[in-house]
């Protein structure tokens, strides 16, 4: 029985009807779930986000020392808990990923998913804040490659920011939409991220720092000055960037790390 057969057999065994609201798609192409898991050893302790009907949950319960499941759908969990009844490694937590204190389960852990698409984003942030040091997620491309830009890029957003503030990021796979049941509209990418040892640049306050990137990037048309007169006051943000160098007319899409870090340090002393 091949992994498309299995999944079948496990959806129909289980009368699985897949939650779209949950972005419920099973990946069924098994050199794609190798290279998701291809960094685990014994010797880690694994967090898994989404798993669903456990397809690289098997593959990390034979590769790990023990494997965290975080999943939001309770009938996933009894699915999981039936087919890895066996298992002395495996612990199931029925919990809204966004809602878990990360720290609290297990320090220093991996975290390795096949993520759901409409929460990647904030799952991310939250991990990225965290103590997970080694993280391997198949998000959406897209998604990816925005992440793994560089600041600057016209594939950059407000992601990218937060993302090379706390880790280094690459793109190590792709899926196609026919590795999946059922398909998504789009297509996937693995990315791997691992957090720095400290952030890339420091900041007086981080939450204003984060504040003033939002912002510029709900508002990416418009030249910086502009974009950032709605949080701060205008006259001062002018002479911040004159006192830096940066011009008042560059859109904010087009400054780096380092120049968002010197200005947010100026406006807030």
């Amino acid at each position: 029985m091949n992994l498309y057969e299995e999944t079948k057999y496990i959806i129909e065994k289980y009368n699985v009807n897949p939650n779209k609201r949950l972005g419920q798609n099973f990946l069924i192409n098994e050199e794609v779930l190798n290279k998701i898991a291809e960094d685990v050893n014994k010797d880690d302790i694994v967090i898994e986000i989404g798993p669903g009907l456990g397809t690289l949950t098997k593959i990390l319960l034979e590769k790990a020392k023990k494997v965290f499941v975080i999943e939001l759908d309770q009938n996933m969990c009894e699915i999981l808990k039936s087919r890895f009844i066996a298992y002395n490694n495996i612990e199931i937590i029925n919990e809204d990923i966004l809602k878990v204190d990360i720290n609290k389960i297990v320090p220093n852990a991996k975290v390795v998913a096949n993520l759901p698409y409409y929460i990647t984003s904030s799952i991310i942030m939250k991990l990225l804040k965290t103590d997970i040091k080694d993280i391997t997620i198949l998000i959406q491309k897209e998604v990816a490659e925005r992440i793994c830009a560089n600041p600057g890029e016209s594939e950059a957003g407000a992601i990218t920011y937060f993302v090379k503030y706390y880790a280094d990021s690459m793109i190590i796979g792709n899926a196609k939409m026919e590795d999946f049941i059922p398909s998504p509209k789009v297509e996937s990418s693995i990315v791997k991220l691992t957090k720095l040892a400290k952030p890339r640049v420091e900041v007086k306050d981080e939450n204003f720092f984060f504040e003033i990137i939002r912002t510029n990037f709900t508002k990416r048309r418009k030249n910086i000055l502009n974009s950032l007169s709605s949080i701060i006051d205008k006259e001062n943000l002018k002479l911040a960037l004159e006192k830096l160098k940066i011009d008042t007319n560059i859109r904010g899409e087009e400054l780096t790390l380092e120049q968002f870090a010197k200005l947010s340090n100026e406006i807030k002393p």
